[in-house]
């Protein structure tokens, strides 16, 4: 088992998948420490879910130190921009899934984590009854959400780069989101995006699920 050291970004809503690319506005000051500390050492950082709201934690008690969900994934630092105020602008390339063993007592003002790096499994292709099915079903909910979707572009990815980028951008709760990331193969993670938007399509109006 290969382990390595983390610094971690808990970040609800947020997910990233190797290969693909996340964005992020860098504004509290133990993530701008974060930023920093990345840039002087590896350029990677740990992105991962708080597994429930800080408010609701009964074990920690602690708004600054929520429990975590089990798995998430490296991004290393593809482009940054500084801003005079101290604040950043990134744009994260996913690594490496990554499973927390357990979080390390640090001085730093951000949390980090012993990991054990996740390699990928199974087939990144997709069978073509299931692949029509993903683009018949997010075309219908793209238009239920009034997304504005560049069908032509979305149909020249690859099958990989197709779900896991439905999967990161979808408007799921946390609890979805982080299932499609434990998803263990592609066809999987297709399965249940498509039974995720048949669910939150049929659940609108006051119930709508939007990104954290």
């Amino acid at each position: 088992m290969t382990t390595t050291r983390l610094s971690i970004f808990p970040l609800p809503g947020a997910l990233l998948f190797p290969g693909m690319h996340l964005p992020l506005h860098i504004f509290e000051p133990r993530y701008q420490a974060l930023v920093g500390d990345s840039m002087a050492r590896d350029r990677r950082i740990g992105m991962i879910q708080p597994r429930i709201q800080p408010h609701d934690n009964p074990e920690t008690g602690d708004p600054d130190r929520p429990a975590l969900y089990d798995m998430g994934c490296v991004g290393k630092i593809a482009e940054v921009e500084a801003l005079e105020d101290g604040r950043y602008n990134l744009i994260l390339e996913g690594l490496s899934l990554f499973r927390v063993i357990r979080e390390l007592d640090v001085t730093t003002s951000f949390r980090q984590v012993e990991a054990e790096l996740v390699a990928g499994a199974g087939s990144d292709t997709l069978s073509l009854g299931r692949r029509s099915s993903l683009e018949m079903e997010s075309r219908r909910f793209a238009d239920m959400q009034g997304y504005a979707v560049d069908w032509d572009a979305v149909g020249r990815l690859d099958d990989e780069s197709l779900v896991n980028g439905i999967a990161q951008i979808a408007p799921f709760d946390v609890a979805a989101k982080q299932a499609l990331l434990e998803a263990p193969d592609i066809e999987i993670r297709a399965e249940l995006t498509i039974q995720l938007m048949q669910f939150f399509g049929r659940h609108d109006g006051e119930n709508r699920v939007t990104l954290q």
